[in-house]
């Protein structure tokens, strides 16, 4: 009986350790989309060197003058999402279609990059899949 209840003991240890890990993972994660998607708008971090290739890029997406100010409200609004428990599930599936560029992007002009996007990106794999359930009515009939 004695074992028995340790067992549980830390189960729930080991439950409450892994909320806390996501809670933490969570709040950087909708922190630093925040931050991206202010900085859209308010334009106070620098802009870093970039190729010929990828001023191309940029200047094209300039041309659609309404798309950086949507990726920064997009970005703005996911990450606020993605801190709170109650609406991560919502926040991740709103920011998931620019992580998958952010990748996109690092992985075809800066695989230097791809050291910082891709654990951003499987946080959000991860925050996606433990709320699996959530997402089941939609994808499932």
């Amino acid at each position: 009986m004695i074992i028995i209840f340790d067992q549980e003991n830390q189960l729930h240890t080991k439950f409450k350790t892994m909320k806390i890990v996501k809670f933490i993972l969570s709040l950087l994660f909708g922190l630093m989309f925040i931050n991206a998607g202010l900085n859209k708008f308010l334009n106070y971090m620098p802009m870093p060197e970039l190729t010929a290739e990828q001023m191309k890029l940029f200047g094209a997406m300039a041309e659609i003058r309404y798309l950086m100010p949507l990726v920064g409200a997009i970005e703005l609004i996911g990450g606020l999402l993605f801190i709170f428990p109650k609406t991560r599930a919502l926040g991740a599936i709103v920011i998931f279609p620019v992580m998958v560029g952010i990748i996109l992007h690092n992985a075809l002009f800066e695989p230097s990059g791809l050291m910082i996007a891709l654990p951003f990106f499987v946080i959000n794999l991860w925050i996606i899949a433990d709320n699996w359930n959530k997402y089941k009515p939609m994808v499932c009939s």
